[in-house]
């Protein structure tokens, strides 16, 4: 389907099937980055929980929980071992304990789109899960990537089995994998890693089976670029994120990689980029705000991979339109505890401003200023905001300065 409109949805194809998604209040903090395996993180992130709560955050993505032949966590194996790089289960289960007494929300990363085998199988492969937990045969892997299974349903992640999603008891190992990680371990919420790789139809029934309270997925494809530069009309790249979210049966939110492509460049002097043609806002939040999670950064694009970082002199331009404007917003933790004081305390006052305006998912947004080197936005007319070097004020006396700092203000009625 193509939506035209901010929040267009057919009244009969309403679907929230969570609490989270409902209030849209939430505010996510992605709580590691590539190198987060080297220090001892569920005892660091332990120390941090309370000022996390404090700060604002609703839900903090934890990385792969699971073991994992890559120390990131991104090639499981055993998929019922808590004990990681990132601590022991004991650990683990002290900081999810933790959590939950802030009342911050534990999410997991779910790792589902391939798995390292354990035994060589059909063509001299390792596509066996034999001796551990979900002791799968070659049956389980695609065809496409040295298996027994059906071709995929997605794209292929290359150099390790890709899991058959297709398969019956496949689908059943996994929703109650997912199920012991909601109820037994703690976790609460999901991001579904690498999505793209199997069909959206299949999230939605993992979500049904296991229930978590929100759930995002990362639907990361190329955005729209003539050579080196990236086009103005992006709305192709939105509308196959858009397909993604409406394959889960409208229930997953996903990462709206469409604003963070056009929001890193448009604050390098092109801030004309943050409305389309319609005057909305470029990326998903534009069109369906409830289900578009905005992110400057995160452990891929940003930290030591860096494959895709957002301008580092224009972090807090960018956290200023992302935490002020509809979409449920997402805070990378390099920012937020390895940037320096400064920048943790700015995010900090800028969540709160959000959260005392009442400032939600579906808030209400119109676009004032979109030149080269300002952007002035109203929000839900309780906020107002600008960002880039010129000159601009919301006019009328009900309104104060809430925040502000280098190239960005904030007013509140």
């Amino acid at each position: 389907m193509d939506y035209t409109s901010n929040e267009f949805r057919p009244n009969n194809q309403q679907n929230d099937s969570g609490e989270a998604i409902r209030n849209g209040k939430e505010v996510l903090l992605q709580a590691f980055n590539w190198e987060s395996h080297k220090h001892d993180w569920w005892r660091n992130l332990d120390t941090k929980v309370p000022d996390i709560a404090k700060s604002g955050f609703t839900s903090a993505w934890l990385p792969p929980p699971t073991h994992s032949f890559s120390p990131e966590g991104y090639l499981p194996q055993n998929l019922y071992s808590l004990d990681s790089s990132y601590g022991s289960e004991r650990m683990l289960k002290a900081l999810l304990n933790k959590m939950k007494i802030h009342k911050v929300r534990a999410m997991a990363d779910i790792v589902i789109n391939h798995r390292v085998g354990t035994t060589k199988g059909h063509g001299g492969m390792y596509n066996r899960y034999d001796g551990i937990p979900i002791a799968w045969d070659e049956r389980a892997v695609t065809a496409c990537t040295g298996g027994k299974g059906n071709k995929s349903t997605g794209d292929n992640f290359n150099g390790v089995p890709n899991i058959d999603h297709t398969q019956l008891f496949v689908r059943k190992d996994i929703i109650d994998w997912l199920g012991w990680l909601r109820n037994t371990v703690g976790f609460q919420d999901f991001r579904f890693d690498f999505a793209r790789g199997y069909s959206p139809k299949y999230v939605k029934e993992y979500i049904e089976g296991a229930k978590p309270i929100f759930s995002v997925g990362e639907y990361w494809d190329s955005c729209n670029y003539k050579g080196s530069y990236l086009e103005y009309n992006q709305d192709s790249h939105r509308q196959r994120i858009i397909n993604w979210i409406d394959g889960t049966g409208q229930i997953a939110t996903a990462f709206d990689f469409t604003t963070k492509g056009i929001l890193q460049e448009a604050v390098k002097g092109e801030l004309w980029r943050l409305r389309d043609l319609q005057g909305m806002p470029p990326g998903v939040m534009g069109l369906w705000p409830s289900r578009a999670v905005t992110f400057l950064d995160n452990h891929d694009t940003g930290s030591t991979q860096a494959h895709w970082p957002f301008p580092k002199d224009h972090v807090m331009e960018g956290y200023t339109y992302i935490l002020t404007h509809p979409g449920i917003p997402s805070v990378f933790y390099d920012h937020f505890y390895e940037w320096g004081g400064s920048i943790h305390d700015q995010i900090t006052k800028l969540i709160e401003v959000r959260k005392v305006q009442g400032v939600h998912s579906r808030s209400s947004i119109k676009i004032l200023e979109a030149q080269p080197n300002l952007y002035a936005a109203n929000i839900g007319d309780k906020i107002s905001m600008k960002i880039g070097d010129g000159s601009w004020c919301p006019s009328g006396k009900e309104w104060t300065l809430a925040t502000s700092g280098h190239r960005y203000a904030v007013w509140k009625k």
